[in-house]
């Protein structure tokens, strides 16, 4: 599985605007689409909250791609 690192310039960012940041969704709309439909997992359990903070530590993934965040 494919891991791309992001790293926080805040203490949290909200999981549609990490899919849309990373590239991982074309847009905001298409990223809630995803988080809706059940193809995200946090730190491995699916969450369908399309404006979970996501903070540093914890790992995301949607369409076989991890996503690694790191704090400042």
């Amino acid at each position: 599985m494919p891991t791309l690192q992001f790293q926080l310039t805040t203490e949290h960012i909200a999981l549609c605007d990490l899919l849309k940041l990373t590239g991982l969704a074309d847009s905001g709309g298409q990223a809630k689409a995803f988080i809706a439909a059940g193809e995200v997992q946090v730190d491995g359990h699916t969450d369908t909250r399309k404006t979970a903070k996501i903070r540093a530590g914890q790992s995301v993934e949607c369409h076989g791609t991890r996503i690694q965040v790191a704090g400042q």
